[in-house]
């Protein structure tokens, strides 16, 4: 199984502990790739089951909803954006910002934003993870884009601020996808079906 970063903090821990109480001898490889990886690993089969950012392009595979998160900004209490009760991405830009590596989606799309914006991105460092970003904004060195539920997870106990960023595309979905739903294992199918559902119950709709 391949996922992104976003899904492995945000949703898998407590999907794949259900699965496991009731399917207590399978195994499951779970491995972090950025989407456009997942996407070619589910193609090439190095897994049989990817999810990833609903903005990736699926190209032939079969896709599923996963969930939805939202994205928010990261920063210290005493940052001046801090206490607000909303942002534009635009008016993040005459600050230092804390960016996830380079193949992230939410990197691209900050990145992309900031181009349609007409004015770069004063990018301070490039870091592998939701939690480094975190640490990174708490020693000042800059403020960071994360998913609110991936806040909630590393950086809630930090004493680190969150505001809810405004853009449409701070609304995301996460997608599953595999090649043929049909062809899976048994144990593949068993996962599907167990993430399709626990999608359903936990009743995840946008914003």
């Amino acid at each position: 199984m391949l996922a992104n970063l976003s899904a492995i903090v945000e949703f898998l821990p407590e999907d794949l502990s259900a699965f496991f109480a009731t399917h207590e001898l399978l195994r499951v490889d779970l491995q972090e790739r950025p989407s456009g990886q997942v996407i070619s690993g589910i193609e090439e089969g190095a897994a049989e089951i990817g999810i990833c950012s609903g903005a990736a392009e699926t190209r032939d595979l079969e896709a599923f909803h996963y969930r939805y998160d939202h994205l928010v900004l990261v920063m210290r209490p005493e940052h001046p954006l801090a206490g607000r009760d909303g942002l534009a991405f635009i008016d993040t830009l005459d600050f230092d910002h804390i960016g996830l590596h380079a193949a992230s989606s939410i990197y691209l799309r900050a990145q992309y934003a900031a181009t349609e914006a007409g004015k770069p991105m004063r990018l301070r460092i490039n870091v592998p993870g939701f939690d480094a970003v975190c640490r990174m904004v708490q020693a000042d060195m800059g403020i960071g884009l994360i998913p609110d539920r991936a806040f909630e997870v590393v950086g809630a106990g930090m004493g680190l601020a969150a505001v809810r960023l405004r853009d449409d595309w701070a609304q995301r979905e996460l997608k599953i996808v595999v090649r043929d739903q049909r062809q899976l294992s048994s144990t593949g199918r068993l996962v599907l079906d167990h993430l399709r559902a626990a999608e359903q119950s936990d009743h995840a709709v946008p914003a």
